[in-house]
């Protein structure tokens, strides 16, 4: 891919392992900025060429959410007062995605008010993949080009030759997506019902179809605790599945995430790197989402179609 002189990429402090993949693919360098921290724990960012007329790519996941977003959100305003064209948020997971609604009384609406501030900040764009509510989209009153993992999971699902393959959710919440998958392979779906006592517990989960004899393939957007995904591969092998495959956008992996995994009878879990692995696991693959993003920096710029990452191919 040939670079353009009138882009430019530049990466937040935490995902610099990416942005670096991004840059590579796209065939240039990643831009100088660093951030200059203070003694009382306060930060600003500084662009160290010129940006003036150009199109800014800014790569960020906002993992964990705060520090990483505010970093962001200071790169947008540093940019647009540096004379930016165009001023692109790059965020490979876009953090406070699961507060897309108001589910309680007196609680906060936090992608909404993620939108608002990358809005107000100055963003033109955003470019995302596997937001945990679709509708997150809505939020926007700016394009919002939303990719899907389904662009590298559905080759590497198709090379692993399994028989007897059905899709599964670990809930009722991810039955979309796994249709999706099971539309596109021909094979068939099944859901697991849970109950949440807390936020991060599991109480009463149920398998809603056959799985004996089968090799099942659970597809999640993201893994926190890994205690929802795990207790479904158990019990999926304890109704006589053959194997249990995870598939997941996003690997949070936070608290017993780790342990969870390892302890459990799931055969592997393969997340992408848009969230860096805190440590390594036997158990854990990572795909890289750089070359799709790369094509996708591309696309924006040259006002392609970018419906190839979207989802399957219809």
């Amino acid at each position: 891919m040939q670079p353009q002189s009138f882009i430019k990429i530049f990466s937040g402090t935490n995902s610099r392992y990416l942005a670096e993949k991004i840059a590579q693919s796209f065939g240039q360098e990643l831009g100088q900025v660093h951030k200059i921290d203070f003694s009382d724990g306060e930060y600003t960012v500084k662009f160290d060429e010129t940006i003036r007329g150009s199109h800014v790519f800014l790569i960020q996941s906002t993992f964990p959410p705060a520090d990483n977003l505010f970093e962001l959100l200071m790169m947008i305003d540093a940019a647009k007062r540096a004379s930016a064209a165009k001023i692109i948020a790059v965020m490979p997971y876009f953090g406070y995605a699961r507060q897309d609604r108001k589910d309680q009384p007196r609680v906060a609406i936090g992608a909404k008010l993620v939108a608002d501030l990358l809005t107000a900040a100055g963003v033109d764009r955003v470019i995302t993949m596997d937001l945990h509510a679709d509708q997150i989209q809505g939020f926007f009153n700016i394009p919002v080009d939303h990719l899907y993992s389904s662009t590298i999971y559905a080759p590497y699902i198709q090379s692993l030759n399994l028989e007897n393959m059905v899709i599964a959710s670990p809930d009722a919440g991810g039955s979309k997506r796994a249709h999706s998958y099971s539309k596109h392979f021909g094979v068939p779906m099944v859901i697991c019902h849970k109950y949440r006592p807390r936020p991060n517990v599991v109480g009463e989960l149920r398998v809603i179809g056959d799985v004996k004899g089968k090799n099942v393939i659970l597809m999640d957007d993201m893994i926190d605790t890994a205690g929802t995904l795990t207790a479904a591969a158990d019990k999926m092998m304890e109704e006589g599945a053959l194997s249990v495959r995870a598939f997941a956008s996003h690997g949070v992996l936070s608290g017993p995430a780790y342990d969870n995994i390892e302890n459990s009878k799931i055969t592997e879990v393969i997340l992408t790197d848009s969230i860096p692995l805190k440590k390594e696991s036997k158990k854990i693959k990572v795909l890289s989402v750089a070359d799709m993003f790369a094509e996708t920096l591309a696309c924006v710029y040259n006002n392609e179609t970018i419906a190839k990452h979207f989802v399957f191919r219809k």
